[in-house]
């Protein structure tokens, strides 16, 4: 039986070139955000063909930080696909807001958009896609829905690196897009790492400041944060 992820066989196919990148993580001591995490901030983002980007330590935090950046929170409702990894419910949780699940198509295993309307009410404040076993979800008519009701969208991209809706990569027709880099995933960091696609710039401002302790310069503090940073071991080795 061939095993679904074979992490040994991707480790030494790229062996010298992960144990050169953490040297050089180990001899600049730049071991929590620093160089490595802003170069490959800036080649995820730009291979998205997108300009607001933020890594951040997991895809449990990622999708939080989204949802606390889109303002969602206490008393608000989130429609999502029941059947993604607890982490997407868990974020919604975390943020003080309620899951309301939305069947999935039987081809695709992704959200059905045509039974979404239904499940709207007065406190909906946003929808999380969840782009499953490398499948996107139809982005045409979730946008569509989402622009009628005035929802936000958080695309949840943790099965889907790099997939394509009609040509253009998943996680650039939302307000915001959540990654997971965990091992296994299909680009995996070689322990847990995240990250955060934002279309506006205020969005990755303040998705930074939060996984930061709420600052962008040290000891200056705006907003009460997290501590959900990126190391820099995983950035480098992201990279190779």
């Amino acid at each position: 039986m061939l095993p679904l992820v074979n992490i040994e066989a991707q480790y030494n196919k790229i062996k010298q070139e992960v144990m050169d990148a953490i040297e050089n993580v180990l001899n600049s001591r730049s071991f929590i955000q620093g160089e490595y995490v802003a170069e490959f901030e800036s080649k995820f983002t730009s291979m998205h063909d997108m300009t607001y980007g933020c890594a951040c330590s997991s895809g449990t935090s990622a999708l939080s930080l989204s949802l606390e950046a889109l303002g969602v929170g206490v008393g608000d409702e989130v429609i999502t696909a029941p059947n993604s990894f607890i982490a997407t419910v868990e974020a919604i949780y975390h943020v003080g807001a309620k899951p309301v699940f939305v069947d999935i198509l039987e081809d695709t295993y992704c959200m059905n958009p045509d039974l979404i309307e239904e499940r709207i009410t007065d406190k909906t404040k946003a929808i999380i896609p969840v782009h499953i076993y490398g499948n996107p979800c139809d982005m045409d008519k979730i946008m569509d829905i989402a622009q009628k009701h005035s929802l936000k969208v958080l695309e949840d991209c943790a099965q889907a690196h790099f997939a394509t809706y009609k040509g253009k990569y998943v996680g650039t027709f939302g307000d915001v897009a959540a990654y997971s880099f965990y091992p296994g995933k299909n680009l995996g960091a070689y322990g847990d790492a995240g990250f955060v696609i934002c279309k506006t710039k205020a969005c990755a401002e303040h998705v930074r400041k939060l996984s930061d302790h709420g600052r962008l310069t040290k000891y200056k503090h705006d907003v009460v944060g997290y501590n959900h940073r990126m190391d820099g071991l995983q950035a480098a080795i992201l990279l190779v």
